[in-house]
């Protein structure tokens, strides 16, 4: 045969065997096409890469990889698996590297792979396939921010990714490749080629490839009949041969001769037939090749002009800011209005939504689902939302009416205050110094005590008393201006809720303690030309510390509140409760509302990095209509596929009917749909029956602002609080912007806001050692003795509570118009 071979490849057909060699170096390998993971091991042996994570895949592949965490069961909980999309199948193992064929697996170094021995099967489980599932038929959902479930008939997939941009890769890699499997099924169902390369040059360079393949066929079979021809007369020639008398020993040997001629002639009959099944098959999977070329070039074309188009909105909106009238970098008034702006259009967004939303149930509160409903089905002509008892598009107009309205006319009155001269408020504080301290020398013998019997240095403070933080629930008081407007109490009550959830926004990165205020200390705010209120906040008790809170706004509400502290360190972590009713009251319709906070508690006290959570319920009442409110924030557990700080809850009326569904989260924004339609749903696993409420596109109350740039070296202060310690002038003695140790620490000279602490903590104890000397002296007199008595509150039983509270009794405004500051102490 090799002498057959040798003879063809010197004769005629030696230009059809080159033809033949440059034909298959042309064409790429159907196998690789196949498997783009595919590597070459170390001595030449072609190894599979594989799904379990070998060398990065080229770009243009289908293989996608990565860490997620993957549900196993209530008591592994979910658990990091390296996942591989390929082809179409999603698989997951226990481990990122790739096993090879001689036992030793390859992990991924900086650039190139490093073979790494391991030996026995537990090697062979931790980089063995433990599940695939196909995307072709399967269901991707998102359920929150980083959860997927993927389900494929009766298998199913709870996946976590570490953030939400994680999890919207995978989402975008999982439909890409679903999408994508789904066209390779019907191509393999119907490979006719219908669809043709769009343009004229890919359509040019098809027909040229296959043209050159068909000449290079042409040559094959050309070459493939020569030898059929002259293999034929070889064989004719010696079977005459054969017919002679020729000694036994050379007939023997002819024989053979002519077995190997008719072995080779087959062998290139066998070669021909599968040349032209590849020329075949390279012409079917061209189209293939061309329609998704053509649909990634599509794709790509599609991102260009969406980046365009974003960068143009980009350019605009830059324009746009440069141009407004009054724009500066201390003028709150327009950044204020900048935010609001921000705020309607992310809110108009929300509406494009159309898809159907459910909403884990509540497990303490009365649990429900809601689904949004189509608005199409829903018509009806000249409503309002007020009084509406059923919900219909037309009826849900909270944004159009109320929103637009305030946003234009907080607009236009910022524009006109823009024309008057107008204080300048600072848009910066010093950088937080880089100060080194051992935590656990402090704390560790604190544990169990009251922390404000607690020594503690500035280091663990911000320069803010507690005052100044109460003041920080006002950051969104524009809610309040909105809810003046509405008709219904019912949605009067959606915007107070938002209200009440705004004020957690601030803490969300803000672990460090506030200074505690001095006995008699007392904070204003006074925004009265800006935006139309007036804050003033006194130190009435030190023990417990307790700190009334009186606001009047002209646009038409009244908040007050009395809030005490309690806070205990329980070693790992820090609980604070306050104590204490807020009282909000609208003076137009008289509406007057009441609810109390809820806990915080700052983890990782002592090792690891600090981060604060809010937990528990907020039951907003309206004493006047009866409607309630019932909110719940949701404490953050790893096992819980909610979104973290989620808040939910429902409003009702005072016969029990619920009107809006509350949702979001209590650091970003929150949001009310209105309800259609309720229904009792299935009984869950707790024995509670479900109330399913069909709502209509939730809109947008709240959205949180950004922080300012570098805000995490000021304390993570927002527009607001960056203000709030701003000196000014007029303001009383007492007043926390003249503490003097945390204007120390707010200029960066923490030793001297240290020795400050000390020496005003101790003219503390010492005035108040003095009040008990003179209780005691009074008792012994048989003479009754009061106490410390609050200097801008008094103290009344509330006639909603029943409760004893601080009141604001008067005169300070009129004390600051005088400057007559006779009355107050010198506390400083």
């Amino acid at each position: 045969m090799g002498k057959a071979a040798a003879l063809c490849g010197g004769g005629g057909g030696g230009n059809s065997t080159r033809g033949l060699v440059s034909l298959l170096s042309a064409v790429p390998c159907l196998a690789c096409q196949e498997l783009p993971a595919m590597s070459a091991e170390p001595g030449g042996r072609g190894g599979g890469g594989g799904p379990a994570g070998g060398p990065p895949a080229a770009p243009g592949s289908d293989t996608y990889k990565g860490w997620l965490f993957k549900w196993t069961n209530y008591l592994k909980g979910y658990q990091r698996r390296w996942f591989v999309l390929s082809n179409g199948l999603l698989s997951y193992y226990r481990s990122s590297a790739t096993v090879r064929r001689d036992g030793s697996s390859w992990k991924r170094g900086k650039n190139t792979p490093v073979p790494v021995r391991k030996k026995g099967t537990q090697a062979e489980m931790a980089h063995t396939c433990r599940g695939t599932i196909n995307l072709s038929t399967a269901h991707i959902d998102t359920e929150d921010s980083c959860n997927i479930v993927l389900s494929n008939g009766g298998r199913t997939y709870h996946l976590k990714a570490n953030s939400e941009v994680e999890r919207q890769r995978w989402v975008t890699a999982l439909e890409l490749a679903k999408a994508k499997a789904i066209r390779m099924r019907n191509n393999q169902s119907d490979d006719s080629g219908d669809e043709e390369p769009a343009s004229q040059s890919d359509k040019s360079e098809l027909h040229g490839t296959l043209k050159t393949l068909s000449s290079k066929l042409e040559d094959l079979s050309t070459c493939n009949d020569l030898i059929a021809k002259h293999g034929a007369a070889l064989q004719r020639s010696l079977s005459e041969l054969e017919n002679l008398k020729l000694p036994a020993e050379s007939g023997e040997k002819i024989k053979a001769v002519n077995e190997r001629a008719t072995l080779f002639r087959i062998t290139s009959n066998a070669m021909i037939n599968a040349c032209r099944d590849f020329l075949d098959l390279a012409e079917t999977h061209s189209r293939k090749w061309q329609r998704a070329l053509q649909y990634e070039r599509e794709q790509r074309i599609r991102l260009e002009e969406t980046i365009e188009q974003l960068a143009k909105q980009h350019n605009s909106l830059e324009r746009a800011c440069r141009g407004a009238p009054g724009l500066s970098s201390g003028t709150t008034g327009i950044a204020s209005t900048a935010k609001g702006s921000v705020q309607s259009a992310k809110g108009e967004a929300s509406d494009e939504d159309e898809e159907t939303e459910y909403f884990d149930a509540m497990e303490d509160a009365p649990a429900f689902i809601t689904v949004t409903a189509d608005p199409k089905h829903h018509r009806r002509s000249g409503s309002n939302l007020s009084g509406a008892s059923e919900g219909h598009p037309e009826d849900w107009n909270l944004e159009d009416s109320v929103f637009e309205s305030s946003n234009q006319s907080s607009y236009n009155e910022s524009t006109c205050k823009d024309l008057l001269p107008k204080k300048r408020r600072r848009t910066r504080i010093p950088d937080k110094p880089n100060y080194s301290l051992n935590l656990w020398s402090i704390m560790k013998n604190c544990i169990g005590k009251e922390l404000s019997k607690i020594p503690m240095p500035v280091n663990f403070n911000e320069p803010l008393s507690m005052l100044q933080r109460l003041t920080e629930d006002l950051e969104y008081h524009e809610l309040l201006d909105k809810a003046v407007k509405c008709e219904s109490s019912t949605e009067q009550m959606c915007f107070v809720a938002a209200f009440s959830v705004s004020s957690y926004s601030t803490t969300v990165h803000r672990t460090a303690k506030p200074f505690n205020p001095l006995l008699g200390e007392t904070y204003e705010l006074d925004r009265l030309e800006e935006f139309g209120f007036r804050s003033l906040c006194e130190q009435v008790s030190h023990h417990p510390p307790a700190a009334a809170h009186h606001v009047y706004s002209k646009r038409g509400w009244t908040l007050w509140q009395e809030i005490t502290i309690a806070s205990k360190f329980r070693g790992k972590y820090l609980s604070i409760m306050p104590l204490g009713v807020i009282h909000l009251e609208f003076h137009s319709s008289g509406n007057h509302y009441v609810w109390r906070k809820v806990t915080s508690t700052v983890h990782n006290i002592i090792v690891g990095k600090l981060w604060i959570d809010q937990s528990g319920e907020i039951e907003i009442v309206n004493h006047k209509s009866k409607d309630k409110c019932q909110l719940k924030f949701t404490p953050y557990s790893y096992f819980s596929r909610d979104v973290p700080r989620k808040v939910t809850g429902v409003v009702s009326d005072a016969d029990g009917k619920a009107h809006y569904v509350m949702s979001g989260t209590w650091d970003e924004k929150m949001e009310c749909s209105k309800i259609v339609q309720s229904s009792h749903g299935s009984t869950s696993t707790e024995g509670k029956q479900k109330t399913v409420y069909q709502t209509l596109s939730p809109k947008v109350l709240w959205k949180k602002y950004p922080l300012p740039e570098n805000a995490e070296n000021m304390y993570f202060f927002s527009d607001l609080a960056l203000t709030l310690n701003e000196p000014e002038e007029r303001v009383a003695p007492t007043d926390s912007r003249l503490r003097p140790d945390q204007r120390l620490m707010e200029s960066g000279r923490w030793d001297e806001a240290n020795v400050e602490k000390q020496r005003l903590e101790e003219k503390q104890r010492a005035v108040r050692r003095r009040r008990e000397a003179e209780a005691v002296e009074a008792l012994e007199e048989g003479k009754d003795y009061e106490g410390y008595i609050p200097l801008w509150f008094e103290r009344k039983v509330d006639a909603v509570t029943g409760e004893l509270i601080c009141v604001y009794k008067g005169g300070y405004w009129e004390a600051k118009d005088k400057q007559d500051w006779s009355t107050c102490p010198d506390i400083f």
